[in-house]
């Protein structure tokens, strides 16, 4: 593919939500294919282009967002109708604009996702799903968590309805009418679905799924079981996945697939073998891209990328070559063509700016008159918070639909911030307050000029919590900002998983009480992340969590008036017994509470600890030596002399001051986790060791793994 050039001759609509950007079947054998868009600002756009230049078919009138724009039409025929989801309606256009359907579903929340399949309508809002049929009620389903995506088997393959459900809990949920059939575990809370090859591969049973921690897989979805066929890592550390298609852009015959990310990377995987796509051209844009779709666009006979991203910019990348002619020298001219277009954005930039400057001068007068009435301009912030499994951190992304001027971070919970490479905003910290309840963490983000996307990442202790809080400011007129807050969890470092050890040496902690199940789920939702905020279905649930941190792991079971919690980590249950009577206390419910300590498992723990500790303290170690070892390398000339360890030590000092630099505080974090090990210990059986904490820490200094457990079984 001769991926050039990208070409930037279309229209900024407003802030656009995930899926809803469509190209248009083309209506001969040379005709380009026309683009519709729908955006937050319950506007629906179609356009094609002619001579370089955006030409409008069609534009409804502003109203409520739209979340979700499909394309459908009887199976079998072109899929040229346009459907939007706009709250709790879907809405149904031709490809002219002319308006069809206005349906009123019985959701009560919006709807989050939708697919169309001839005349089946498959809708989900947080957590409900509905199948309808002719706009006729067919089937329904109330899922276990928070349902990011839909779609459906193709019936001419299939020979059977069969939907599945994204769902949040790493889950890909297969339904039958109304039932579950069986559900497919997936290495990332899938965010997106598509069919393979657009069409669902020979057998039509095949989906690709994207995770919001960027996992890219392919699954075949039979009638009684999923069988894998690939899945792709992320081992690149990029942004979650948004949106996926097939098409054949390299014009080999096969169709490759196009990923758009929510850091801005478009990648392009190609087959080249039968078994595992390999990435073979990836493009970096400055927002999330919240759409991609391949065809004809610009140019007949040139395909092209579409991507819409979230501010409401569509940018295409075109397989068509820039012409150019050979001048005298090395000297190369533009094509006519491209002087033309390059003069006619010129024009328009200009045009562009003389309106801001006219519209700022009426709005300096109308503000400083007697009448003036005071206005706050509203934006949009697109934010995301999640825990990384790599590195036990949290990741908090806030993307603005205009230029940000500044953030300020602020926590009254204990949080290191992380170096994140991609961000060039410059950080200031300010003092905070030592007083109790105060600010533990107050520093400001000033960001450089057209910055629309900051990541800022941040590491929790687990048993401190409380809020994190983001300033917004953009670079508008008047100066407003906004508030965006953030739970800072007891169990933050905690992260649902599918199943756990059964073999380790677990402690138990057990509550019996006059609470319900709601009361005692909410207590859950308020210590770990990733639970589901709707009280699940039943009267029992067990949920798994692994420590991304550690390693050790938590199995919790509860329902009324009892709740089971397993761990193998002592500190783990000292502080749910820490918040739980809290959180029962506050409500005024007496609580029994009985644990089981097996001491085995404080071994146990140590010893999952120890090589983080080990690696950690050596990494320390030869980070205080670089500067002594280049001063010797600067006054001898050369290292020669030198050991060959420390030798190594200069030859890798870059990384390893870099890798350091990335870690603060990571060394004092697993003496903290050790010291409240041996506190925790101890308090079960009602002893308190505060005061051997210093001969402790004098040991853990020494390194020695042996020595450790020896203190904590001797103390």
């Amino acid at each position: 593919m001769d991926a050039s050039r990208w070409f930037a001759s279309l229209p900024q609509v407003g802030v656009t939500a995930q899926k809803t950007m469509r190209l248009l079947p083309a209506s001969g054998k040379k005709a380009t294919q026309k683009v519709v868009v729908g955006d937050q600002d319950g506007v629906v756009t179609c356009f094609g282009i002619k001579k370089g230049e955006a030409v409008p078919v069609f534009k409804t009138l502003p109203g409520q967002k739209i979340s979700r724009l499909e394309l459908g039409g009887a199976l079998n025929t072109p899929q040229e109708k346009i459907f939007v989801a706009i709250g709790s309606e879907v809405r149904g256009f031709t490809k002219r604009g002319k308006q069809f359907l206005s349906f009123e579903t019985n959701l009560t929340e919006s709807i989050k996702a939708m697919y169309i399949s001839g005349a089946d309508l498959f809708l989900c809002a947080s957590y409900i799903y509905n199948h309808y049929c002719d706009c006729k009620d067919q089937h329904y389903f109330l899922s276990g968590d928070k349902i990011n995506d839909v779609l459906c088997l193709p019936v001419d393959k299939v020979n059977c309805i069969t939907p599945v459900l994204a769902c949040q809990d790493r889950v890909l949920r297969v339904l039958q009418g109304s039932d579950l059939l069986y559900e497919v575990e997936v290495p990332g809370p899938p965010t997106v679905l598509a069919l393979s090859n657009g069409n669902g591969g020979d057998s039509g049973e095949e989906i690709v799924y994207g995770t919001s921690d960027g996992k890219l897989g392919l699954t075949q979805i039979t009638g009684t079981k999923a069988i894998p066929k690939w899945e792709i890592g992320n081992e690149k550390k990029r942004g979650g996945i948004l949106c996926i298609d097939s098409f054949d852009i390299l014009g080999d015959g096969v169709k490759e697939l196009l990923v758009g990310r929510d850091d801005g990377m478009i990648e392009i995987y190609n087959f080249e073998s039968a078994d595992d796509p390999v990435l073979r051209h990836d493009y970096a844009l400055s927002e999330s891209i919240a759409s991609i779709q391949g065809g004809c666009v610009g140019k007949d006979g040139y395909d092209e990328i579409l991507a819409a991203t979230y501010s409401g910019w569509l940018t295409g990348l075109t397989t068509e070559p820039v012409h150019r002619e050979g001048g005298s020298g090395e000297e190369l001219k533009l094509s006519q063509e491209m002087q033309s277009k390059i003069s006619s954005l010129r024009n328009e930039l200009e045009q562009l700016q003389i309106k801001v400057l006219q519209e700022r001068e009426k709005y300096q007068q109308s503000s400083q008159s007697s009448t003036a009435v005071s206005s706050v301009p509203a934006f949009s912030v697109n934010d995301k918070f999640t825990l990384n499994k790599d590195d036990a951190s949290y990741s908090l992304i806030l993307e603005v639909q205009t230029a940000i001027d500044n953030v300020l971070v602020q926590s009254d919970a204990p949080l290191d911030l992380l170096d994140v490479d991609k961000n060039s905003a410059v950080v200031s910290f300010s003092s905070c307050d030592s007083e109790p309840n105060s600010n533990f963490l107050l520093a400001t983000y000033r960001c450089q000029a057209n910055t629309t996307r900051l990541e800022l990442k941040v590491r929790s202790i687990e048993g401190q919590y409380g809020t994190l809080q983001a300033y917004v400011t953009p670079r508008i007129q008047p100066k407003t900002c906004q508030v965006h807050q953030y739970q800072i969890k007891p169990l933050s470092l905690h992260q649902r998983t599918h199943s756990i050890d059964q073999d380790r040496p677990m402690n138990t902690l057990m509550l019996k009480g006059q609470f319900s199940f709601a009361e005692i789920h909410s207590w859950i939702v308020f210590c770990l992340p990733e639970v589901p905020e709707k009280t699940p279905a039943g009267e029992c649930i067990t949920f798994y969590f692994q420590n991304t941190f550690l390693g050790t792991q938590l199995e919790t079971t509860y329902r009324k008036g009892e709740g089971y919690f397993k761990s193998d980590n002592i500190s783990t249950i000292s502080i749910l017994k820490d918040v739980l009577s809290k959180e029962a206390t506050k409500r005024k419910i007496n609580l029994k509470i009985s644990y089981d300590v097996n001491e085995e498992s404080v071994r146990h723990t140590l010893k999952l600890i120890h090589p983080k500790l080990e690696y950690q303290q050596l990494l320390a170690k030869k980070v205080h030596l670089i500067d002594a070892l280049r001063e010797l390398q600067v006054h001898e000339g050369n290292v020669d002399f030198l050991l060959p360890k420390y030798r190594s030590i200069l030859e890798e000092a870059d990384q390893l001051l870099e890798e350091y630099k990335r870690q603060p505080a990571h060394l004092e974090r697993l003496y903290g986790m050790i010291t409240d090990l041996f506190i925790d210990k101890f308090k079960f059986k009602g002893t308190n060791v505060k005061t051997k904490v210093p001969l402790l820490l004098e040991i853990l200094d020494g390194c020695d793994q042996d020595g450790l457990i020896a203190f904590f079984d001797a103390a």
